[in-house]
């Protein structure tokens, strides 16, 4: 739950620096927030979890 939390704080970061920023525009942010909010909802989701949550382990994993 913290990991995914996490990716949707810096995901949201980053789209409001790209909005900021001028190299996305308002109408392909929304079209991209849609996809995700319904990519969520297909059988997929968990798949993308599964594989969001063996790289969060791989990189805490890592030694210093």
């Amino acid at each position: 739950m913290a990991i995914s939390l996490s990716v949707v704080l810096l995901l949201a970061i980053i789209l409001v620096v790209l909005i900021r920023g001028g190299s996305l525009k308002a109408g392909p942010a929304v079209v991209a927030i849609l996809f995700g909010f319904f990519l969520a909802s297909t059988g997929m989701a968990d798949d993308i979890e599964n594989f969001l949550d063996a790289v969060g382990n791989s990189i805490g994993s890592i030694d210093p």
